[in-house]
């Protein structure tokens, strides 16, 4: 109180005096709070990127990244962010002072397809390095290529030959072989599928058998002996117009 009363009745310059020996001596002592809890993590990444190179989709693509804790204090993994549901994360939560982690990535098969980049944000409790992204990239090869696409489109006039391809080639170790199809729509259209490489890659034609204009669509469903796609299927689309007569 005494103290209070000296400042009260001292002059205004002497006051001011007072009030900035007050916080200063408030400052210097925050500080040394500071200094005596300053622990903190420090995160240290050696690498953000990895390319799979060439690879098939029937696989899981899978990578760790190591993650180190060169601070005084425990590194928190608080949340890990992929681009895609079809990325799955496996991490340490918590890495000790000194200590070293992991976190790992997974790409599920059938999810990517040629070539594919996919980023994975990670949020830490580093003040200094609060988040980072991870990338993995690389060219996934199907197991059956279909070639051009999984879609024929018919397009042309009543009494013309109107038809389209589509080529199978596998990339399995082992022979396969299509066994069998079913058309959804075999008022409108003929198919057929032969072998060019037996064992190797197929050929399935499709021609427009109606004698009717108008747009239809349907699918091919094929069986095969891949115990990895047991099943592939092609969307067939129709767009005939009348005859250049004119008679439909």
């Amino acid at each position: 109180m005494k103290r209070l009363w000296l400042v009260k009745s001292a002059p205004w310059a002497q006051r001011k005096v007072f009030i900035l020996a007050g916080v200063i001596c408030l400052a210097v002592m925050v500080l040394a709070a500071g200094l005596a809890t300053g622990a903190e993590p420090r995160l240290v990444v050696t690498e953000k990127f990895h390319d799979f190179g060439k690879v098939f989709e029937d696989k899981p693509l899978t990578y760790t990244f190591p993650i180190k804790n060169e601070g005084t204090a425990p590194l928190r993994v608080e949340e890990v962010d992929p681009d895609c549901a079809c990325t799955v994360p496996d991490y340490d939560r918590v890495i000790p002072p000194g200590g070293q982690g992991k976190l790992t990535l997974t790409i599920k098969p059938y999810s990517v397809l040629r070539d594919f980049l996919k980023h994975t944000k990670v949020r830490f409790n580093d003040p200094d390095q609060p988040e980072l992204e991870l990338t993995l990239k690389g060219y996934v090869q199907p197991i059956i290529e279909i070639q051009p696409n999984h879609i024929v489109r018919l397009r042309g006039r009543v009494g013309e030959d109107v038809h389209g391809q589509v080529r199978f080639i596998s990339h399995l170790a082992a022979p396969w072989q299509i066994t069998s199809f079913n058309n959804s729509i075999p008022q409108r259209i003929a198919v057929s599928v032969k072998a060019e490489k037996p064992g190797k890659v197929y050929l399935l034609e499709v021609r427009n058998i109606s004698r009717e204009s108008g747009h239809y669509g349907g699918k091919i469903e094929l069986q095969t002996t891949s115990a990895e796609r047991p099943r592939l299927i092609v969307r067939v689309f129709g767009n005939i117009y009348p005859s250049a007569s004119g008679s439909p």
